[in-house]
């Protein structure tokens, strides 16, 4: 008992460090944002500003100062590798696009797993102030008040998000025929251009489910651990695991996350790789 004490007194003080640093990049990300952008490309409409290195550099360095033998995977590049068992899974800027043009839909995301597991996510909403946070086995939380999921029970009556991959153009696995099956058996969905935060809004009943194919684990990372901290579902299609490693997440209320599966499978035999 005192060692698990100790453990979550330690991803307590790292929970403190990572608001800290996802706050700070958030400010960034804020004070710059409507206004020019240097962009580059990553594939032929994937692309990255100067202010996703930017706010990557500020996340990495507070992170790595406090935590110097923990090891880092960031979207924009970063990556230390260490053995401490301690992994840290950022996305600087989670809806490039959106902030790219000037749409008000982006946040932070900082995930942190250990021995397999995610015990410790944050997304920040730096236009919304939005901070969300979920510690392993200690609930969810927005802006310090604890948040849980929908009671939607049906799937006709749910609002879900979905989003489409960078491939579409060329891969038949673009999600195209999952959201033509799922806009006729829901009530409507949203397409807002961040993983993270779709993520979280399930997780606080703004959403009743959200799926997406080809996503990375600085997607989902953070989402994924606060959504099942506020009570909900996160699955692959066979409902019966999810790694931050999948390319395809199902995340739900629960209550209509079998609905959803069987919504999904039914669009036809062949199924996206889960790994």
């Amino acid at each position: 008992m005192r060692l698990l004490m100790q453990h979550m007194n330690d991803i307590a003080d790292m929970r403190d460090v990572a608001v800290h640093a996802a706050k700070r990049a958030g400010a960034l990300l804020r004070d710059s944002f409507g206004g020019r952008r240097e962009i580059s490309y990553k594939g032929e409409i994937n692309l990255v500003t100067e202010m996703d290195r930017l706010s990557e550099k500020t996340i990495v360095s507070e992170i790595s100062s406090a935590f110097p033998g923990h090891s880092i995977v960031a979207e924009e590049g970063a990556n230390i590798e260490n053995g401490s068992g301690y992994l840290w899974v950022i996305d600087p800027l989670d809806g490039t696009t959106n902030y790219a043009h000037g749409y008000p839909q982006f946040a932070v995301s900082i995930g942190l797993e250990y021995a397999g597991n995610i015990v410790l996510g944050i997304v920040y909403d730096p236009l919304r102030e939005e901070l969300f946070t979920a510690m392993r086995g200690n609930g969810a939380q927005l802006n310090g008040t604890t948040i849980s999921v929908s009671r939607t029970s049906d799937l006709i009556r749910s609002l879900l998000a979905t989003g489409f991959p960078y491939d579409r153009a060329n891969c038949k696995e673009n999600n195209l025929d999952y959201f033509n099956a799922m806009i006729m058996v829901s009530q409507e969905i949203r397409r807002n251009g961040s993983a993270a935060l779709d993520l979280c809004n399930v997780a606080a009943g703004r959403l009743d489910g959200y799926w997406e194919l080809k996503l990375r684990p600085w997607d989902v990372a953070a989402g994924s651990l606060i959504v099942r901290e506020a009570g909900g579902t996160v699955s692959d299609l066979s409902g019966q695991r999810f790694s931050i490693r999948d390319e395809l997440i199902i995340a739900s209320n629960g209550f209509i996350h079998q609905q959803i599966i069987d919504a999904l499978r039914r669009t036809g035999d062949s199924e996206p790789s889960t790994k």
